[in-house]
């Protein structure tokens, strides 16, 4: 029996927010699992982000279906001038590295695969879509650094990510790894 095909989806900034209805139960699904564990705030607080975020230009939402089926879903957008993504970050960064100009660094908000259909290649699928046309130097991304989070951390590293610092969004917040991958050979900052 043949298997069905991956198609992939795109929209761009305000598009992606009528398609909410797409990611949000995939969204649920994998927030809930290990090592997540999210509840009805983290995700009433992921619609409300989504709402925020679709507005920043050239956001995207690039969404995987099999036979109709949604399967998973990649949201991200390149950095803003005055993003504070590397203003979050545990350690300091030089000037250089934290620079953007809207074009620079593509910042992986969300990627998410439903359980079924993890290591069938839908992650690198959706990670290849939403950066497509977009001529970024980097893309940058935060993943769980725990434990329960090793499959994901070795993916985005076997992809050529490196960890250059952490950030925890709150005192109470899991701690998370900051990881860039270079596109253009032009990274400054060792592996931390």
């Amino acid at each position: 029996m043949a298997k069905s095909p991956i198609t992939v989806e795109r929209w761009e900034e305000a598009e992606c927010a009528v398609h909410l209805d797409v990611a949000l139960p995939i969204y649920k699904e994998t927030s809930a699992e290990p090592p997540y564990r999210e509840g009805p705030e983290e995700i009433a607080d992921f619609v409300d982000r989504f709402a925020q975020e679709v507005r920043i230009p050239r956001a995207r939402l690039v969404v995987a279906r099999c036979d109709g089926l949604a399967v998973g879903f990649a949201f991200g957008y390149p950095l803003p001038p005055d993003a504070g993504w590397w203003k979050a970050m545990d350690e300091d960064v030089p000037a250089a590295f934290a620079a953007e100009t809207g074009e620079r660094t593509l910042a992986v908000i969300e990627l998410s695969v439903r359980a079924g259909w993890r290591r069938r290649g839908v992650a690198a699928r959706l990670h290849a879509a939403l950066r497509e046309g977009l001529g970024v130097e980097r893309v940058t991304l935060a993943v769980r650094d725990d434990p329960e989070a090793a499959p994901a951390q070795a993916v985005y590293a076997a992809w050529g990510y490196r960890r250059v610092g952490h950030w925890r969004p709150a005192d109470d917040a899991p701690l998370s790894r900051i990881m860039v991958l270079d596109l253009a050979g032009t990274a400054q900052l060792a592996d931390r």
